[in-house]
């Protein structure tokens, strides 16, 4: 709007700002509802990549249904390039070019059927946008000196004309074969094809692109370098051999030592027990470091491999696994005797037979073995090779299978869960802890039978003298050294377990956050602050001198560098906070040796660091609320200037979003609570509203975070807050023994809060619910009748027959859910049957009035399908209205997308008929007869 000087009249300022504020009311009205077809074309940004000098940002958008596309833009300059269906983006490391995938068109993958399109590739040009596309790329990479790009081709596909069987046949024996591999002069843009090659390196310095061979004929098969820095990069043979693979190249950061396996390759592309190799470019010697000969018995050197080198160079970690674990040729099957006296041997009859045996002392359960054989026949166990004396030791075994890698010359961390494996079916996971010499592989214990939790891992000291480890509400600190062990946490009158915890389990601690140098300290957070733990046994201190305790904002801090092994004294540490009363987020920074934190950023927003430029102070960030997408913000490490880069989904302007706030209450047993209240754009005091609950656990955290806008099992909040409802997401906090009675107690009095503020309509609440939420749904409305309909997803029905059922996706038990973790029921069924029972909807089902809808999905893995069934025949048996969608070969939330559409179309029409009073279609009044599909 252009606003014209002022001519000397004069100006009308009343009438300005009454017909200003007419054109933003009318600008208000005018915004759309959000439909479902709208919701498929918002994009998700996904893949956040930030150049090494903090100049360039990649990132791709990828709509919810349909092509995405990536863009390459200037973090400081209005410069942007755009690539079609792009994905995956990596710059090269002087920052003057960008890699990406390039997806098959949606309509392609569409229509595909067994044998999906191939991806290919977009090369970018920062200095001027221009892009070069390869097609059907399996894997590139740029070299050390950003002077080459290498790319892998997929291979060749069968042509047309080729006889079937013929390819059948060709599959069953020769499967794998090399691809051709492209190596371009990214100045010149000339190409180099090399025929053959499955796996390629280079080395860190740009001098080598390392690639194995493997043929049909195996007369070239090998392993070969190209010499980047020579003319014409001609080819160099490291080693050639027929029937041999090679495989897992790796070169070391230092001196140009490339490692590799050579492992025997049989008629069927089967691989035996190989050897590991390491060839120096400087001497140009190939040397042989590990083999049959130097492993110990029965270990073996498989092709499948993982080689760390260490940052000196001076040692090489490798895997082994147990010989019975290699693909082996079966022997050779005698001929049938023609007089048919096979049907009678019972050798041959009973070795086709299909039993699986059961034992009650098996350490895992027959479907958990299953489930996890892939990986214990592919597991590696950690070996370490030394260069300097030659010698190769085994560091892990069967007894204990973990090892991990590190840059200490002493001691590494191994970690054995075996003794306690048959637990894992009723209690959780605990570990043995050992240090183990590099030199011979030998162990010292450091504890014994630990918890350990994705949040509360044990730790190695970077120069691999202690070890940290949270075990039972405290962190201990053993001295490898002394062998000795101390609580560091004990006496401090702050607890270091979990505050709100309510399963019936040890609360697990909040992690560690990192080392000083020098292992001078170990730092370690409680809910607020982030401690400093002196290993020579001085006085504890807080990085953020207590500031989190005492306002409430819980500081974590932010590894910006993934590849820093320590912090150094003095640094200054970027923090997150998040205030745990207001629900924002901010930034804070902290000195090492200067208690306190200092605020850079805080809003009432949600920020999410992304990434830190490797060689300049450049943060990339997204900001956040409930009406605003998570785009990306770049500032500097002082966040003085901040600059938002993109935006993904301008769209969200057209439509009727809503707002959200915060509601607090009281439970019946008196309990602070929160949650989430959603209203609907142009929302008027006074007026009352359809309310949806949604809940799970605790969803408070979530009032400054945009709800996802994607086709799912979940219901879109802004798709229901543009047709009028209000959403609202309470939290809940249980009890061991009634977690139906805890949900009832937290979500009963939060609802009623809303009645009493006048938001509410209370003859249209909806309940909604799924796994977890699905349960609490369906015990919630055997217990009142204060909902007009309910919708539980994948609810567990019935504790009793839930409690000894397997989580088929993973294999496992489901008892320890109810003895331990969510459930919460705190025993066994024979000890507590009475909870079980008290806690089961269906043997309360006579209770219900509330119509309810459920859904599941036949395939789910986590709570097994019939449990719905079990609620749907009750319900069914005592005629009460009850509707239950099968979705056919989906898992625990649905992933096709005309299911989720479907489910999405259904649940809402069932809500808008019972709040809304819209007519039900025919699906709820008729049912939909089975028409054989």
């Amino acid at each position: 709007m252009k606003i014209r000087k002022a001519s000397g009249k004069r100006t009308n300022f009343a009438a300005l700002i009454l017909l200003l504020s007419c054109a933003l009311a009318a600008g208000a009205t005018a915004k759309k509802e959000l439909t479902f077809k709208d919701v498929m074309k918002f994009r998700q940004l996904r893949d956040p990549v930030v150049s090494a000098d903090g100049a360039w940002l990649a990132y791709a958008a990828q709509p919810d249904r349909g092509d995405g596309e990536a863009f390459v833009q200037s973090v400081k300059e209005e410069k942007s390039f755009r690539v079609e269906r792009g994905a995956n983006p990596v710059f090269s490391p002087d920052s003057r070019w960008a890699g990406l995938v390039v997806t098959p068109p949606a309509l392609d993958l569409e229509k595909a059927g067994k044998e999906k399109p191939r991806q290919g590739m977009a090369l970018v040009r920062l200095a001027d946008g221009e892009i070069f596309h390869a097609e059907s790329v399996e894997q590139f990479a740029f070299s050390g000196d950003s002077a080459w790009l290498a790319y892998k081709l997929f291979p060749e596909e069968p042509k047309e004309e080729k006889n079937q069987a013929a390819v059948g046949e060709e599959k069953k024996g020769k499967k794998e074969r090399g691809r051709t591999l492209v190596l371009r002069n990214l100045a010149s843009g000339e190409e180099v094809r090399i025929a053959q090659a499955l796996s390629f390196a280079f080395d860190e310095s740009g001098a080598f692109l390392a690639y194995d061979r493997l043929g049909p004929e195996e007369t070239d098969n090998g392993l070969y370098l190209r010499l980047l820095k020579k003319p014409g990069c001609p080819e160099k043979a490291v080693e050639r051999a027929q029937g041999v693979r090679y495989s897992s190249l790796t070169w070391s950061e230092k001196d140009g030592h490339l490692a590799f396996v050579a492992a025997p390759l049989d008629d069927r592309d089967r691989t035996g027990p190989g050897s590991l190799l390491v060839w120096n470019a400087g001497r140009e010697r190939l040397r042989t470091a590990a083999d049959e000969k130097s492993v110990p018995d029965r270990w073996g050197i498989p092709e499948k491999n993982r080689l760390v080198w260490t940052e000196d160079g001076q040692r090489l970690f490798f895997g082994l696994k147990p010989v019975e674990y290699f693909d082996r040729e079966p022997e050779a099957k005698d001929e049938e005797p023609a007089d048919g006296s096979a049907l009678f041997d019972f050798e041959k009859i009973l070795a086709k037979s299909e039993v699986d045996v059961w034992h009650w002392n098996d350490p895992l359960i027959n479907s958990h073995q299953k489930k996890l054989w892939p990986r214990i026949k592919e597991r590696l166990f950690t070996a370490v090779f030394h260069q300097k004396t030659g010698k190769a030791v085994l560091l892990a075994g069967k007894d204990v299978p973990s090892v991990e890698t590190v840059e200490n010359p002493d001691r590494a961390l191994g970690l054995s869960d075996v003794p306690y494996l048959k637990e894992k079916t009723w209690d959780g996971d605990y570990v043995d802890l050992f240090l183990v010499s590099l030199a011979d592989g030998s162990r010292k214990s450091v504890a014994a039978r630990i918890a350990v939790s994705y949040r509360s891992r044990p730790s190695l000291s970077p120069d691999g003298r202690y070890v940290a480890y949270y075990d039972r509400g405290h962190w201990f600190l053993h001295d490898g050294r002394l062998d000795k062990t101390v609580n560091l946490t004990s006496g401090l009158g702050v607890p270091f377990g979990d505050e709100d915890h309510d399963a019936p389990s040890e609360p697990p601690g909040y992690g560690l956050a990192g080392w000083l140098e020098n292992d001078a300290a170990v730092l370690i957070n409680d809910k607020f602050d982030v401690w400093i733990f002196p290993t020579s046994g001085g006085a504890p201190s807080t990085l953020t001198g207590g500031q989190g305790r005492a306002e409430g904002r819980i500081f974590r801090v932010l590894k910006t560098d993934p590849e820093a092994r320590f912090f150094k004294k003095g640094e200054t540490l970027l923090l997150s906070m998040f205030h745990e009363r207001e629900k924002h987020h901010g930034f804070s920074s902290a000195r090492i040796g200067r208690p306190g934190a200092t605020r850079l950023l805080e809003d009432k927003k949600k920020f999410v660091f992304r990434a830190k430029a490797e060689n300049a102070d450049v943060v990339i960030y997204t900001r956040e609320s409930f009406e605003e997408f998570p785009d990306l913000w770049a500032a500097e490490m002082t966040f003085t200037a901040s600059r938002r880069l993109t935006d993904v989904n301008p769209q969200i302007r057209e439509f009727a979003w809503g707002s959200a706030e915060l509601v607090e209450w009281l439970s019946l047993d008196g309990r602070p609570l929160q949650g989430v209240l959603i209203k609907p754009a142009g929302y008027e005091e006074g007026k009352r509203y359809p309310v949806l609950v949604y809940f799970y656990e605790i969803s408070s955290y979530r009032l400054y975070e945009y709800n996802q806008t994607v086709v799912n099992h979940r219901p879109c909040f802004p798709v229901y807050a543009g047709r009028g409802y209000c959403i609202f997401l309470p939290d809940v906090r249980y009890e061991t023994g009634r977690p139906g009675l805890s949900a009832l107690k937290c979500v009963l009095p939060g609802v009623q809060k809303l009645i009493d503020l006048g938001v509410a309509d209370p003859k249209a609440l909806g309940l909604h619910g799924h796994s977890w939420g699905g349960y609490e749904t369906a015990f919630l409305v055997t217990q009142t009748d204060m909902f007009a309909c309910a919708v539980a997803g994948a609810a567990v029905g019935n504790m009793t027959s839930a409690y000894s059922g397997i989580r088929w996706e993973s294999g496992m038990a489901r008892q320890m859910q109810y003895e331990k973790s969510q459930s919460r029921i705190g025993g066994s069924l024979w000890e507590s049957p009475e909870l079980y029972w008290a806690n089961s909807p269906v043997f309360m089902a006579d209770r219900i009035r509330t119509p309810l809808l459920l859904m599941h999905g036949d395939e789910d893995g986590a709570v097994p399908w019939y449990q719905s069934i079990e609620i749907y025949l009750a319900m069914r048996r005592l005629g009460k209205d009850c509707i239950f969608l099968q979705y056919r070969g989906e898992p625990h939330h649905p992933r096709e997308y005309p299911n989720k559409l479907d489910y999405s179309i259904r649940m809402m029409e069932y809500l808008d008929h019972h709040l809304r009073g819209l007519p039900a279609p025919d699906w709820m009044t008729q049912g939909v007869a089975y028409k054989g599909r």
